[in-house]
């Protein structure tokens, strides 16, 4: 049996177990001063197995919009459906706080995110060319929606 999945908003003491996740995660993490910037003004969940930290995720809500800015799950938990676990906490947050519809980016080459992305309910609407930063130059962002319920 697995443990429990618990989630809990971030703090600056957690820094540095983000970063390490982050970065062991990503080509072109998130840096420090990104997440600094993020805790003032986002909401940024922390997922846990048990005592284990997997993953996080941060969100932006104006007015009735939600932007989803990062979600991460530690490279050696991947695959386990924590990424959608992680997702639905996500948007559940957003909702609560009156969000009715959810944007993202996604780079155009990350399929596994894509896939759950569409398992969730987005619909890719439209991309941004050269939206990333890629090994050897620019990578397009795929950009999806999704209507939020309760």
């Amino acid at each position: 049996m697995s443990d429990a999945v618990t989630f809990r908003a971030m703090t600056e003491a957690d820094l540095d177990a983000v970063l390490k996740i982050e970065y062991a995660a990503f080509s072109h993490p998130w840096t420090r001063g990104i997440f600094l910037d993020a805790l003032k003004s986002y909401e940024i969940w922390l997922m846990f197995e048990g005592e284990q930290q997997v993953g996080h995720g941060v969100v932006n809500v104006i007015i009735d919009e939600a932007h989803l800015l990062n979600i991460t799950v530690k490279p050696e938990s991947q695959g386990r459906g924590l990424g959608l676990k992680l997702l639905e906490q996500l948007m559940r947050r957003a909702y609560e706080m009156d969000a009715r519809e959810c944007f993202l980016e996604v780079r155009a080459s990350n399929g596994p995110a894509y896939r759950l992305y569409e398992r969730y309910g987005f619909n890719e609407i439209g991309r941004r060319r050269d939206y990333y930063p890629a090994v050897g130059g620019r990578e397009d962002a795929l950009v999806m929606a999704c209507t939020l319920v309760d």
